[in-house]
């Protein structure tokens, strides 16, 4: 079929001025490797240069046939540094990324980037994202300084973003504890980058965030992190815990199941994951209209993510949705046909 326009919703990208200003900051102990690696994928030219060149992005949708894109700080943003850094450097990213929206409104939306180390920050900064700056949601790079969402001090961050309207794209960074990755390059996205980020959103769902935060929105690349291969599993055993008054750990009581959350409140993409059997786990897990298109450029091929779009077993109903229905849902997007939007 001939869909009137994709929007690929986990695409990252920098500017030499934020590089250039991260690469000199100092960064927390436990970060160092992952800013470590980070930093010299940045620096090699041909990352650096599909990070921030604008005009051979939109030359590269263009190609592939895709209309839009949805940019974010390429991870782990700020949230390495320590506050008094990473403050000024959001608001510094967070207008660079609007200036973009601004000269091309037709090919690009954006997460604002915010510092869960400075929580009242963090807030403002999520009101300023879905305020002035018109950006359409936030990006939080999983835990900060080896703290979760979940965790009472960051409890604001979830209520502004409930607030202001504003999904939060939960993605995946190196593990907080690294001992057990360490062995054979375990600790990035061959295996680490999953575990933490599904570890972070069933933190999240355990924790009864959900109950206070009905109509908060969170967004899980690579098809779920992993979790609707689990979920009949997960409902299963967290009812016979439950049943033993939560043994293995203090469990607060849930409204709904684990698996119900998960359907509710969490959205996900199909960054990086290219196999029709997965593709078609989700979408008995959550249904079409909760799948979005998603490449995680510069990491992926543009055209290679866009043919599995265009080819795989899908229904029409399916394949619109996941191309961009979902993500104008979720994210507040128009997708006109590319043939409108090529020259803006």
């Amino acid at each position: 079929m001939t869909l009137p326009g994709i929007i690929a919703v986990e695409e990252h990208v920098a500017t030499d001025a934020f590089l250039n200003a991260a690469h000199r900051l100092e960064v927390a102990p436990a970060d160092r490797r992952e800013l470590e690696l980070m930093r010299t994928v940045e620096r090699q030219e041909r990352f650096r240069t599909a990070l921030t060149d604008i005009d051979a992005r939109i030359a590269e949708m263009d190609a592939a046939g895709q209309a839009m894109a949805v940019l974010s700080i390429n991870p782990p943003g700020v949230q390495p540094y320590s506050a008094a850094d990473a403050v000024p450097l959001a608001r510094a990213v967070n207008d660079d990324l609007a200036a973009i929206l601004q000269r091309h409104p037709y090919r690009f939306g954006a997460l604002g980037t915010i510092t869960p180390q400075a929580v009242d920050a963090a807030t403002q900064e999520i009101e300023r994202i879905m305020g002035p700056l018109g950006l359409n949601g936030v990006m939080i790079n999983s835990h900060t300084h080896g703290r979760y969402l979940d965790e009472p001090e960051f409890e604001p961050i979830l209520a502004a973003a409930q607030a202001y309207g504003a999904p939060i794209y939960l993605h995946p960074r190196f593990p907080s504890t690294l001992t057990p990755y360490d062995a054979y390059g375990l600790q990035g996205a061959i295996w680490g980058y999953q575990a933490e980020a599904g570890l972070h959103a069933m933190r999240l769902i355990m924790s009864g965030a959900f109950d206070k935060y009905p109509d908060l929105t969170i967004v899980l690349g690579h098809l779920g992190e992993g979790i609707p291969y689990w979920l009949r599993r997960i409902d299963n055993r967290h009812a016979f815990a439950a049943q033993v008054s939560g043994s293995a750990g203090r469990m607060p009581a849930l409204e709904l199941t684990p698996s119900e959350y998960f359907r509710r409140n969490f959205v996900l993409t199909t960054s990086g994951i290219d196999d029709p059997a997965v593709l078609d786990l989700a979408l008995d897990a959550v249904g079409d209209d909760n799948i979005m298109f998603a490449v995680d450029t510069p990491y992926e091929d543009t055209a290679a993510a866009v043919r599995f779009l265009r080819d795989a077993p899908l229904t029409d109903t399916q394949r619109t949705n996941i191309a961009y229905r979902t993500a104008g849902r979720v994210f507040g997007l128009e997708c006109s046909d590319p043939s409108d939007v090529s020259s803006d």
